[in-house]
């Protein structure tokens, strides 16, 4: 499989918002919408209340980290946002990718 493109255009972002189906739990917020590039789409927010820059860019790190053990059992023509929650920075990156698979599955996502 191909290596997921990331998104970095604020339109993207706001689209998943708007339209975009999500899942909520309480590490991750996941949304997802289908697309016709026939490729994966990702894209990982954090906002400043999870802490300063360290918190956020280990926040960052460890939903990177899942999604990449994830990737092979996605569906194709799919673009992710994953949203960062308070308690995301303080838990490992297996109960993140518990928590990114469970999300995931209840969005048919996952073959």
């Amino acid at each position: 499989m191909e290596k997921p493109i990331t998104l970095t255009r604020n339109g993207d972002f706001k689209r998943m918002y708007h339209r975009g189906k999500s899942s909520v739990g309480s590490c991750l917020v996941t949304y997802a919408m289908k697309s016709r590039t026939g490729r994966v789409r990702y894209g990982i927010t954090t906002s400043k209340k999870i802490g300063k820059a360290v918190q956020r860019n280990r926040a960052r790190r460890v939903i990177a980290e899942a999604f990449r053990l994830l990737v092979p059992e996605l569906n194709l023509s799919t673009d992710l946002v994953f949203v960062a929650r308070g308690k995301t920075c303080h838990v490992k990156s297996t109960m993140i990718q518990r928590e990114m698979k469970k999300q995931l599955t209840a969005l048919g996502l996952i073959k």
